[in-house]
Parts: C-alpha cells; structure tokens; sequence
C-alpha cells in the first residue's frame, strides 16, 4: 500500500495496531528494497537522548549504507521528511521538509563513509536550525579545504542533484524527494560561483564518466 491516499481513520487504525508503525520510515525503504533487492543495508541509528526531539543536537534519526552493484556504497538519510505517527501530516504536500539526503561514495568498505554521515547530520542541522533547506541545482561550499576533514582531497564543495537512481515518493505524509550531495573541486565550485548558469553543464560533463554521479574523494580533474 503506498499509503498517499490513505484516509485518516485508516491511519489511526493503523497506528493503534502496529506499536511501532513508522509509516514515513516504512516508505524510504521500500523505495531502496526496490532498487536493491534482498539486500540488509548496514544500518546506523543516532542516541535518542541526542535526537533534537529530546533536546538534543541531532536532527537526524538514521542512516542506511547500500552497496550498490555500480560499485559504490548508497548513503540514505532518515530524518528530514516525517518519520513516524503524526496526524497532522497526513494529507500534507510535502513530508517536512520534503526530502532527504542521499550520497555515492567510491569506496569498498564502510568505515570510510563514516566521515560522510558526520557531514549529513551537520547539513541536517543546519537545515532545521537555519530553516534553510537544499534543493537540486544548488551547490554547497565548503571552507576551502576538503569535505573530508582527515584527508587532504581536491573535493572541497558539495553539488546538489535529485538521486540519479531513486524518483521521489508520494507518502501519507506528503511528497518525499531524494536529493543527492556530489562532492565537488574547488575550481568547480569557483566556476559555479561566478556563474550558477553553469551547474547544468558541470553535471552533463561529469556524467559522460560518472553517470551515477558517485562522489570519489580520490578525484583531481575538474569538469569545468
């Protein structure tokens, strides 16, 4: 049941049933299933007493890490659409703020995506403390330095795509996007600062080698 066009009562039945009932949760990973079948991604859930819900710093609640056949591992946050039992969302247009974030790192094993979800919970925060939320064909600049501070990297910056593999969802709570973070170099960065008409073509350049637009820490060339 895709849930968008469940009725309240339905939901409150729902709800008064199954204990646990994540129904936004529920959502993110029948969409991820789909593209990874029979796959139990590696799962990483934040401190509850950390959880902004409990006064905490954290606005997200989890991350999910797949490896994708492509040769890369699928970061998925959860956190930033509505996760659980909340009348009041039902029928919205949007789940909160309507998206979460997704990320392809060219790496084999997991402890190197750690620094990654450190950097999605500083987004989070960001967004919900600023009210500032990301959108496809933005970019994100970064100190200068690399995204992944215990490295040195030519990928300084962050470009904002919808997920090249996930479509958003429509949700009981309302429309759920995927926006992909592709790591970027600095001169990309520089480029796209003088000139945002210019995101289009960064993204059709690096596609020509990198169609799933995987962020690959390793990389120097720069497309622009």
């Amino acid at each position: 049941m895709n849930g968008h066009g469940m009725k309240l009562e339905e939901y409150r039945n729902r709800a008064s049933e199954v204990e646990d009932w994540a129904p936004g949760w529920e959502a993110i990973d029948i969409v991820f299933e789909r593209l990874y079948p029979g796959q139990t991604p590696v799962h990483y859930g934040t401190e509850l007493h950390q959880r902004a819900v409990f006064g905490g710093e954290n606005y997200l609640d989890g991350y999910s890490i797949y490896d994708s056949p492509n040769g890369y591992k699928h970061l998925v946050t959860y956190g930033m659409t509505e996760l659980y039992v909340e009348e009041e969302a039902v029928g919205g247009e949007w789940s909160r703020w309507g998206y979460e974030m997704t990320m392809k790192l060219k790496e084999d094993s997991i402890e190197e995506c750690l620094w990654a979800i450190n950097m999605l919970s500083n987004l989070a925060y960001y967004t919900y403390t600023q009210e500032r939320d990301l959108e496809p064909l933005q970019f994100v600049a970064g100190r200068g330095t690399s995204i992944r501070t215990d490295i040195e990297s030519a990928i300084t910056a962050l470009l904002l795509v919808n997920d090249t593999e996930v479509e958003g969802i429509d949700t009981v709570h309302g429309k759920v996007d995927f926006v992909q973070l592709v790591g970027i170099t600095q001169r990309e960065l520089e480029v796209l600062r003088e000139d945002r008409n210019q995101i289009g073509r960064l993204i059709e350049n690096m596609k020509k080698d990198n169609p799933f637009l995987i962020t690959d820490m390793k990389r120097t060339k720069s497309y622009l």
